[in-house]
C-alpha cells in the first residue's frame, strides 16, 4: 500500500470537503461557460451564416486541410531532427570525456533559454537575408530548425535524466561482466531510459505539434494561420478558431493514442524478453553472452559473473 510523500491522505471530513469544493468549481465553471456562450449568442456566432462555410468542400480543401498538412509536414520534419538531436547529445552529455560532456551541456542550455518564436523569427531572417533556401521554403525551414533546437535539446535532458534516474546496479551489472561504460550505456542503460521516459517524450512530441502555430507569425501557413485567412476570408473569427481548435485537440489526441499503444508494446516486450532470459540457466564456466545480460537485473548479472570462469571475466 503506497502513500504520497506530498501530504497525508484526506479523512471524511476532508474528503466531504474537497467533493463540496469540486462540486462548487464545477457550478462556477458552467455558469462562466453558459454566460460566454450568451455573449457569443447574443453577437451572432451561432447563426448559420457562420458555420455554412465548414459545410462546403472548397474550405476544407483550401484553407483547413492545407493548413492540416503544413503543421503535419513541420511537426514530422521537427520530430526526426529533435529525436536525433536529442540522442547524440543526451549521450554528449553523459559522455566520459569532460571536452564533450562540457560542450554538449552548453548547446542544450542555450538552446532551452532562448524561446521557440525569438529562434523562428532569427532564423527567417538568417534565410531570407542571405538565400540559403528558395524563399518559398524559409517560413517552413524556419520553424523546423527552431522546433529542433529547442526541443531536441529538451529530449537531450529527457535522456540524460532517464538514464540517472536508473538504479546505479544497472550500471554496475555492465561494468561486472566486462562491459566499457560505453558500451554499458548503449547496450543496458540507454534501452531501459527510452522506455522509463516514453510518457514524458510523447508529451514533448504534441508540443512540437501545438508549437507549429508559432509559424504564423513569420506567415508559415499552418491549421493556424489557415484559420485565420479562412476568417478573414467569411468574416467568422470566432468559429474559424473554434474549429482549428478541435482540429488540433484530435490530432493530438491520436497522436496520444497512438504513442500510448506504443508504449504498451515496447513495455510488453520488455518484460516478456527479460523473463525469458531471467529463466535461462547458467552453465558454470561458460561464456557471458553481452546481449543476455542486458537484460539481467543487477542481482542476475552478479551472480553470472560469480558463476563465469576466470577468462570470461577478462
Amino acid at each position: 500500500m503506497s502513500s504520497s510523500v506530498l501530504f497525508d491522505a484526506p479523512g471524511p471530513r476532508g474528503q466531504r470537503r474537497n467533493q463540496i469544493i469540486a462540486v462548487i468549481g464545477g457550478v462556477l465553471l458552467l455558469a462562466l461557460a453558459a454566460l460566454v456562450i450568451r455573449a457569443l449568442y447574443n453577437n451572432g456566432e451561432f447563426t448559420s451564416a457562420k458555420w455554412s462555410p465548414f459545410g462546403q468542400w472548397s474550405t476544407w480543401r483550401f484553407y483547413l486541410l492545407l493548413g492540416i498538412w503544413n503543421t503535419l509536414k513541420a511537426a514530422v520534419a521537427a520530430v526526426a531532427l529533435a529525436m536525433a538531436f536529442g540522442f547524440v547529445f543526451g549521450v554528449g552529455r553523459l559522455s566520459q570525456n569532460r571536452a564533450i560532456r562540457w560542450l554538449s551541456g552548453a548547446i542544450v542550455e542555450f538552446c532551452r533559454a532562448v524561446p521557440v518564436l525569438i529562434m523562428m523569427i532569427f532564423f527567417f531572417g538568417i534565410y531570407a537575408y542571405n538565400g540559403v533556401f528558395p524563399a518559398a521554403w524559409n517560413p517552413f525551414a524556419a520553424v523546423v530548425t527552431a522546433l529542433t533546437l529547442y526541443n531536441g535539446a529538451v529530449i537531450a535532458e529527457l535522456v540524460r535524466s532517464g538514464v540517472f534516474g536508473l538504479p546505479k546496479g544497472q550500471a554496475e551489472a555492465g561494468l561486472s561482466i566486462g562491459l566499457t561504460p560505453s558500451q554499458t550505456l548503449v547496450q543496458i542503460q540507454l534501452p531501459q531510459a527510452i522506455t522509463a521516459m516514453l510518457p514524458a517524450l510523447v508529451s514533448q512530441l504534441v508540443v512540437i505539434l501545438k508549437d507549429t502555430a508559432l509559424g504564423t507569425i513569420i506567415t508559415y501557413p499552418e491549421l493556424l494561420q489557415q484559420a485565420q485567412n479562412l476568417a478573414s476570408a467569411r468574416s467568422n473569427v470566432i468559429p474559424a478558431l473554434l474549429v482549428a481548435a478541435a482540429l488540433f485537440i484530435g490530432i493530438n489526441y491520436l497522436l496520444t493514442l497512438l504513442a500510448g499503444r506504443l508504449e504498451a508494446r515496447i513495455n510488453r516486450r520488455g518484460h516478456t524478453a527479460g523473463a525469458a532470459i531471467g529463466r535461462a540457466p547458467t552453465v558454470p564456466g561458460a561464456p557471458i553472452d553481452q546481449g543476455a545480460a542486458a537484460a539481467m537485473t543487477p542481482h542476475e548479472a552478479r551472480d553470472a559473473a560469480a558463476k563465469a570462469g576466470p577468462q570470461d571475466r577478462v
